[in-house]
């Protein structure tokens, strides 16, 4: 009955050892996607907010274009 137990013992003690192994795992795998996850959502507002700035660039030279035109125009029809 006395090895019964000690091997019981034995094997819960290998079993909780197991499972700590798989925590710490878990845990380190976990880490990794939220930093992962963190990069990613910060190379996306980087692009977000480029192509944010590149459209309201050329919204400005179109505009600038556009107020080009009208003084063109303004300008032969004072001459």
């Amino acid at each position: 009955m006395k090895k019964v137990a000690i091997v019981t013992v034995a094997v819960l003690a290998l079993g909780a050892a197991a499972c700590n192994k798989n925590a710490d795992t878990t845990a380190n795998e976990t880490a990794v996607e939220n930093t992962a996850s963190t990069d990613v959502n910060v190379a996306t507002n980087d692009v977000t907010a480029n192509a944010d700035a590149a459209l309201n660039a050329a919204d400005n030279a179109v505009e600038n274009a556009g107020n080009a035109v009208d003084n063109a125009q303004a300008a032969v029809e004072n001459k």
